[in-house]
């Protein structure tokens, strides 16, 4: 679990005082990982406290990380730096998150980034590393895995050194967020709530966080009554609630077959969770039927026809990423899933959207 939290509306500001008793010293710097949407944002980037040799690296969201970006990443910093950072913080969505957690890791950890993809690979633990998020929803900020697209795969490094060491929860950094981009990544807190709350895996610990962050998302989605700062503060909680169900559980059907669709087309997280979740009701009827709800009311098009003109290898490629995520069709389906889950079965599904 993450060992410090810090909540609170303009908390942001406290981030010097935080990291002051982390700094080893001034040639070990901190660096901070920030979304290049803040590039010009004096608003946010003036207070971020840089001191002595500490630096900002802007980093696109427009993609989702990459193994060979983080092990870039790794390699710019060792080169630049004499000493290990005193810490490394992420400032942004969930891409901004697990990139920060990702290079945190590698940098006391040999090898590259890709042979860390799978549970529990790691053997260092990781520098310190601080999250900032900056929209809600992915539960990034609460989670042991950094989600990375591979060479061969879409996976996580899931491992106990993965969680932040401090996470400071801003729900005013969050008033910038695009409908769109609040509703996808809502749902992707929404869609971790039904999967693991209706999963195998469930447990008293899982369910208690699952079920505080349904029932604000309901809240959120589908009541006229909170005021935007309310809608804003909530969220935050939801996502950090559901963040910690699936923790303690694992997502399902949406999440795997989602990671496929991010492997071959590149379709960011949380709208490939929202295209795949609009297709199952044989396996989430209820949580679908409330999501369709939500869609309608915030006049959510989802993108239609995304997998019309692909190949009989492409949809082989998506369905292999999308079974290779055994814990995931485990929680879904149960240990005898392999029986009903074929890649008959995940092509037309996929051929539906």
């Amino acid at each position: 679990m993450v060992s410090k939290i810090v909540f609170g509306r303009g908390s942001f500001s406290q981030l010097g005082e935080i990291l002051e008793p982390k700094r080893v010293n001034r040639n070990a710097p901190f660096i901070y990982f920030v979304d290049d949407v803040f590039k010009g944002n004096a608003w946010l980037t003036s207070r971020i406290p840089l001191a002595y040799d500490d630096k900002i690296i802007y980093v696109s969201a427009a993609e989702e990380p990459k193994t060979s970006q983080i092990d870039q990443l790794v390699e710019q910093i060792i080169l630049d730096y004499k000493e290990r950072p005193s810490g490394i913080i992420g400032i942004g969505g969930g891409c901004i998150m697990d990139v920060a957690k990702a290079v945190s890791i590698m940098l006391n950890n040999d090898g590259e980034s890709k042979d860390y993809q799978g549970w529990d690979l790691v053997k260092n633990p990781a520098v310190y590393h601080v999250g900032v998020p900056t929209i809600s929803g992915t539960g990034a900020e609460v989670s042991r895995t950094t989600i990375l697209t591979g060479p061969e795969r879409k996976l996580g490094i899931n491992s106990d050194f993965t969680p932040f060491d401090q996470v400071i929860l801003d729900p005013e950094l969050t008033k910038d967020v695009p409908k769109d981009q609040w509703f996808y990544t809502g749902m992707d807190c929404y869609v971790h709530c039904i999967e693991s709350l209706n999963g195998t895996y469930l447990n008293a610990f899982s369910k208690t966080y699952g079920e505080t962050a349904y029932e604000l998302c309901k809240e959120i989605f589908l009541s006229d009554h909170l005021t935007a700062e309310e809608a804003q503060d909530k969220l935050m909680m939801a996502s950090w609630h559901g963040g910690m169900s699936i923790a303690y559980s694992q997502v399902g059907v949406a999440h795997a077959m989602s990671y496929g669709l991010g492997y071959l087309l590149g379709v960011k997280h949380g709208i490939g969770n929202c295209i795949v979740f609009d297709h199952l009701e044989e396996y989430y009827p209820e949580g679908v039927k409330l999501f369709k709800q939500m869609k309608e009311k915030h006049n959510i098009q989802l993108p239609q026809g995304i997998c019309a003109n692909l190949k009989d290898k492409e949809f082989d490629t998506m369905i292999g990423v999308a079974l290779s995520l055994e814990p995931l069709w485990e929680n879904a389906i149960g240990k005898n899933w392999k029986k009903k889950i074929t890649p008959e079965v995940l092509k037309a599904l996929y051929q539906k959207m």
